[in-house]
């Protein structure tokens, strides 16, 4: 085995598509959210030879439009859901200490306390067993903190909107590159993973799936891709995929709708994040990096699966939820990005979506077709190694078990070492020790692969014109390795410039789209037509937050988008 990390990028990408079109595969992954790769990665490491096949872009769905946490979901006790939290955390310890220890880290949050009798020791007992139940390990404990206390620690709360807090801690990821990194560690270890590659129809074999025909979204050429067994991972879309064949499972899929909103990380004087539960949701303001990321909203979706919409009644709420907890009120000139996702969730006998599963189901509705929904990005591998234990069970001939609880995702191996040497990096390369500390916590130990393009091409090492908290070179990367096929795949996922700007990215996307171009076979008219792309895309979710409700604000952005 090369002891190179092997690429996403275009070379690989054509490759991949001829792979999936002459090869007989054992399983056939459709969906490339975090379950999907995930599922990808456990089949490949049981030795069975896998394809992955996304629609869009990796991660492009709901598994980049997280709250980016790994927590095991303190309300669920409440729920005495016992076994779902116990599960997660014992997941989120996996992340944090093995899978992905640079691209996760720990991160503390103050539970609010308003009643000063009976309260603490409620909260108090279900923080300390949430503490236990999953192991701790990476996670400090938690600790009661009095009014006096909050309010020297956090003097951005409001004096009356609380009389005590416990401190407590979860976990959290960039979740549109762990997604991306399980693609690429799977296709490290032999998948074949094509993305902007849509199933459009079942393969049979008599009555049994035997693959898809896969259209291929860069070409639009067809081919078929036939597997043994075939999984559908597709998130929000499970329910359209089994269309496809006409196999209802015997569960259905219903989306819920979360939005966030960033503001400045100085607008809001915290040492930690805030949970506070709402009449609807949880509200969650968090740290990211320069950033606060303030939600969620969880309510019912029907309308367009591929680009939900923030309203102006999801962004109100999210404000007038946070300033009752904020002594300097929040506006809407303090907001530099939004982002809306969509929860796949079992459905249940409940018009609300807060009262419905976030635990996962799977099932083999007919045969040589396996169907996972529901679940929580925190139990994503547990979710995709239940799917392809229920896919392979009945082959002839014995699989190993998964081994993916102690395979770390490439960036990982090492990454202690790496960190402890960044200063020596930043020496050898000429960047800011700082800047070397950004690359390792969002490439672990393929950072060196970004330095050696940055010693190749110095202008790489410069900060990207109108993101400058990026680097030309991770630009450069992306389209080179991670499966960057589009200007939006490069400041919607790869970074994350497109909410992390006031401007939403747009002075930021002619200077990307110049240093992709090269490596992505752009003439000059393409690049314009990714720069205007983008650019339309960013009106059409303004034009949308300006929108009263749901219906309004996915019209108007369907609207903006067809103009």
């Amino acid at each position: 085995m090369t002891t190179r990390a092997r690429t996403l990028g275009p070379r690989a990408r054509r490759e991949a598509a001829r792979t999936l079109a002459d090869t007989d595969l054992d399983v056939l992954v459709i969906g490339g959210g975090v379950v999907g790769c995930g599922a990808a990665l456990d089949a490949v490491t049981r030795g069975l030879r896998v394809g992955l096949v996304e629609a869009h872009d990796f991660g492009s769905g709901t598994s980049s439009r997280s709250s980016k946490l790994i927590h095991g979901g303190l309300r669920y006790l409440e729920q005495l859901n016992f076994g779902l939290v116990r599960e997660a955390l014992q997941e989120r310890s996996l992340i944090l200490s093995t899978l992905a220890p640079y691209l996760a880290r720990p991160v503390p949050f103050l539970y609010p306390l308003r009643h000063r009798v009976w309260e603490r020791p409620y909260v108090g007992s279900g923080v300390l067993l949430y503490d236990t139940m999953g192991g701790r390990r990476g996670v400090p404990g938690h600790r009661h903190l009095s009014r006096r206390r909050v309010l020297r620690e956090s003097p951005g709360l409001r004096d009356d909107a609380f009389v005590g807090a416990v401190k407590y801690y979860d976990g959290q990821t960039d979740d549109a590159r762990y997604t991306m990194l399980l693609a690429r560690t799977a296709a490290h270890y032999g998948a074949v993973c094509l993305n902007r590659a849509q199933a459009v129809r079942f393969l049979y074999d008599g009555s049994r799936v035997a693959g898809a025909v896969v259209r291929d979204g860069e070409t639009g050429e067809e081919h078929e891709v036939r597997a043994r067994r075939t999984i559908n991972a597709a998130g929000v879309w499970t329910d359209e995929i089994q269309k496809m064949g006409g196999a209802r499972a015997p569960f259905d899929v219903r989306a819920s709708k979360g939005v966030h909103i960033l503001v400045p990380r100085d607008r809001i004087e915290l040492s930690a994040g805030i949970i506070s539960r709402t009449e609807k949701s949880v509200l969650f303001i968090i740290p990211w990096d320069r950033h606060w990321i303030i939600g969620t909203t969880d309510t019912p979706w029907d309308l367009d699966l591929r680009d939900p919409s923030a309203s102006r009644s999801d962004v109100d709420y999210i404000l007038d939820h946070a300033n009752e907890l904020l002594k300097n009120p929040l506006g809407r000139d303090d907001i530099v990005g939004v982002y809306a996702g969509l929860r796949p969730l079992l459905a249940g006998n409940s018009a609300e979506t807060a009262e419905l599963s976030r635990e996962h189901a799977v099932a083999n509705p007919v045969e040589g077709l396996t169907v996972v929904a529901g679940g929580k990005y925190t139990t994503y591998r547990v979710m995709a190694k239940d799917a392809v234990d229920a896919a392979v069970r009945d082959l002839p001939e014995k699989v190993p078990a998964s081994c993916t609880h102690r395979l770390p995702l490439l960036g990982a191996d090492g990454f202690a070492a790496a960190w402890n040497q960044r200063a020596l990096h930043a020496r050898t390369s000429g960047l800011p020790q700082w800047r070397v500390e950004h690359l390792l916590r969002r490439y672990g130990t393929l950072t060196t692969e970004l330095l050696d393009l940055v010693g190749e091409h110095p202008g790489l090492g410069e900060p990207l014109e109108g993101a400058e908290s990026y680097l030309n070179a991770e630009i450069y990367y992306a389209a080179l390795a991670e499966g960057a096929l589009h200007l939006d795949d490069l400041l919607v996922r790869r970074t994350h410039v497109s909410i992390e700007t006031p401007d939403r990215g747009r002075a930021a996307a002619r200077p990307a789209a110049r240093i992709a171009a090269p490596l992505l076979g752009w003439d000059e008219a393409d690049l314009e037509r990714e720069v205007a792309a983008y650019h339309a895309r960013v009106e059409a979710e303004l034009k949308a937050e300006a929108a009263l409700d749901d219906r309004a604000a996915d019209a108007v952005r369907r609207e903006a988008l067809a103009g």
